[in-house]
């Protein structure tokens, strides 16, 4: 054969290889989303049977293009989460979820869910988040949950769950996160859940859990929050766990004791005698991995032995001498107990530095090694990952934004899981929330698109520090941040401003009960603040560097309960990518806050923000949004009637007017070092100091 027709073969062979490989692995595909099409189908009939919530969950759709609501897929175009939590679902979990072999992420929290947790979701052995808390559901908690090895995250709190916690959940070793808290759960706490050694947060409280407090959560570094309040817990609290502070919480068990614990009373002398604090003999022992052993197990047990029946025949020397045996035991044991514990505690504490040095780090390789939780389940422990790993690495950022995180349980629990009803505000990139903390504080939180953030993960932390470092009375404070890599959103909290934004309160007729007018007072008490904090941002105080906002708006300036002015998203666009920054100032330039040097020199200074001031003064004085040339014709002229908002009836000063007026046509000269400082103007508001200075820039107007 000649060796041309040879390769022509060769070549054939090769195209039909391929093309039965490519046709072999898309009947795969198919098949698997048929199956997967089919499960999603029957979780759909089960969990709205009146379909009304998962409409576009259709028999002829595609769970993976993106039309099924909260369907998430894999880069395989397999089902990996599934995100429908608060929205109003009131069926059952059907064990059709455990066709979706993929499935890593189950978010159904904050919905009217009933029935039992079917046995069959122990199948989805490649989940890592199990949201089902705050829904209607009952029966026992599965034993077969323990084949979910990959689980870190497993939150059932705030249901109608009863029975024992499974000996089975000794099995999770990658879990981090578990609460259980507000059920009807009963028995004793594992001795085998000391032996999680990556759990980071337990929550049992407000149950009707007994027994003592396993010691081997005291002995697990890892642990950060442990709340059993509410139960009816017995014997000593391990010593251990004073080191968590108030992330323990124990209150309402009048049969725990413990030194150091102020919710606690102090142990008695019966309590240190009580048997029940014993340790079972071989508890530590390498073969009893596998057996949860209660540690309130006593001697009584013995007694189902036949000898133990003729106990009652011995001679009271002997019952004497037992006693004093015991008694001796018990002391000779709780000296080896407390030495063991000293020796342990000085371990603790002496790589202790070293451990949490190396916590983030090492958490994530093994987090990320196992596949890491969607939800990140390291906004429970120590670290966070909005756009990529390496912020796990940076030591200084970690410290310094360590105090101002919120995890996002915290920011689901404020905004009752994103509530519509909360909702205050959505733009093109960001939705904000009214939300109330744990601890009753009412918060504004606004959720940003992680596509809608700078790239570089270094920028964006340097962002949230400069944010973090900003405070001022008439600033906006920002009070911590969160951000999901599931849900892809990064989270801004702020403190709430009740009465809003100040536009509202301007350009529309009072008489239609639209709006409320503001007092010529306020209008010039807002003018000061809004020009306080603008001179705050540029440095006057303690000789900062300059911050300029760039786009200082009536929109961006929110009023209090005394209607005092606060400036919002100061820096905001510190954390936002380039693209998203142009989009606002497109809004701004329509509005006339755009100062117009920008548009020969693409940048923002100081001045820029000046203009903008100039232009928030003039709306304040005239009532309305939209100025005219008229508007600042009238300025210029001092023609009140053309110029003052009608709605104040002729109740205004005219000589603060004047000099109102005058300040803003300074702070909108065309050329920006016509424009005077945001600290002269404030000098010149507050006490006239500045009327040498601010006089060559009125004198140009």
């Amino acid at each position: 054969m000649p060796k041309k027709q040879k390769l022509t073969d060769m070549g054939n062979s090769g195209f039909v290889l391929s093309f039965l490989v490519s046709f072999t692995f898309s009947l795969l595909l198919s098949v698997c989303g048929d199956t997967e099409l089919r499960a999603l189908l029957e979780v759909k009939a089960s969990l709205d049977p009146e379909n009304k919530l998962l409409k576009s969950w259709t028999e002829n759709g595609d769970p993976c293009s993106g039309s099924f609501k909260g369907i998430g897929c894999n880069e395989h175009r397999e089902v990996a989460n599934i995100s429908l939590q608060g929205k109003g679902l009131s069926g059952k979990l059907s064990p059709a979820l455990s066709s979706l072999k993929s499935l890593s992420g189950l978010y159904l929290h904050y919905n009217n869910l009933s029935g039992e947790i079917p046995k069959e979701i122990s199948n989805l052995t490649h989940l890592t988040d199990l949201y089902l808390d705050v829904n209607d559901l009952s029966g026992s908690i599965p034993p077969e949950i323990g084949h979910m090895t990959n689980l870190q995250v497993l939150q059932l709190c705030c249901n109608q769950l009863t029975g024992n916690l499974p000996a089975q959940i000794r099995s999770l070793k990658s879990l981090s996160v578990l609460t259980l808290q507000h059920n009807r759960l009963t028995g004793e706490i594992p001795t085998s859940l000391g032996n999680l050694g990556m759990l980071s947060r337990l929550d049992l409280g407000f149950n009707s859990f007994f027994g003592p407090i396993p010691r081997g959560l005291a002995l697990n570094p890892r642990l950060e929050v442990l709340d059993v309040q509410n139960n009816t817990l017995t014997g000593i609290v391990p010593p251990g766990l004073k080191r968590l502070n108030g992330r323990f919480q124990c209150q309402n068990n009048p049969g725990l004791c413990g030194v150091g614990f102020v919710s606690l009373r102090v142990c008695t002398a019966f309590d240190n005698m009580n048997i029940n604090q014993v340790e079972p003999f071989g508890s530590h022992a390498n073969n009893t991995a596998s057996i949860d052993i209660p540690e309130s197990t006593n001697y009584q047990a013995q007694c189902n032995q036949t000898h133990c029946s003729r106990s009652s025949k011995l001679p009271k020397v002997f019952i004497v001498a037992g006693v004093v045996t015991i008694t001796f035991t018990l002391a000779v044991t709780g000296f080896l107990t407390l030495f063991r514990y000293r020796r342990q505690k000085q371990k603790i504490g002496n790589t202790k530095e070293s451990s949490e040095g190396r916590l983030s780090t090492d958490l994530a390789k093994e987090l990320n090694g196992n596949g890491a939780s969607p939800l990140v389940s390291l906004e429970y422990i120590h670290g966070w990952d909005p756009l990529g790993h390496g912020l796990h690495g940076s030591g200084f950022y970690q410290e310094q934004l360590n105090n101002f995180r919120f995890n996002l349980e915290e920011v689901e629990y404020a905004t009752q899981c994103f509530s519509e009803v909360n909702l205050l505000g959505r733009s093109k990139f960001s939705c904000v929330y009214k939300g109330i903390l744990r601890g009753g504080s009412v918060v504004a939180i606004r959720s940003i698109s992680v596509t809608s953030c700078k790239s570089e993960e270094a920028e964006f932390v340097k962002g949230l520090n400069l944010l973090n470092s900003i405070r001022h009375e008439n600033i906006v404070r920002l009070r911590g941040f969160c951000c999901s890599r599931g849900r892809g959103e990064c989270f801004l909290i702020y403190d709430f401003i009740p009465k809003g934004k100040l536009s509202r309160y301007l350009d529309v007729d009072v008489e239609t009960g639209n709006t409320y007018a503001l007092d010529w007072s306020t209008r010039v008490s807002i003018i000061l603040g809004i020009a306080k904090g603008i001179a705050y941002l540029h440095g006057s105080e303690l000789n900062k560097p300059a911050i300029v906002h760039r786009n200082i708006s009536v929109e961006k300036i929110l009023l209090d309960q005394q209607f005092n002015p606060l400036i919002a998203d100061c820096s905001l666009h510190k954390l936002l990518a380039d693209d998203i920054v142009f989009l606002a100032l497109k809004t701004s330039a329509a509005m006339g806050y755009l100062a117009p040097e920008y548009v020969t020199t693409g940048r923002f200074t100081e001045k820029s923000d000046v203009f903008a001031f100039g232009v928030i003064i003039l709306q304040i004085l005239s009532g309305k949004l939209l100025l005219s040339s008229s508007t600042r014709a009238a300025a210029e002229s001092g023609t009140f009637e053309n110029f003052i908002d009608k709605k104040l009836k002729g109740n205004f000063s005219e000589s603060e007017a004047a000099m109102l007026g005058k300040i803003a046509l300074a702070c909108t000269q065309e050329l920006p070092e016509n424009r005077p400082s945001m600290e002269a103007v404030v000098e010149e508001l507050t006490t006239g100091a500045a009327a040498p200075v601010m006089a060559t820039f009125l004198s140009r107007c």
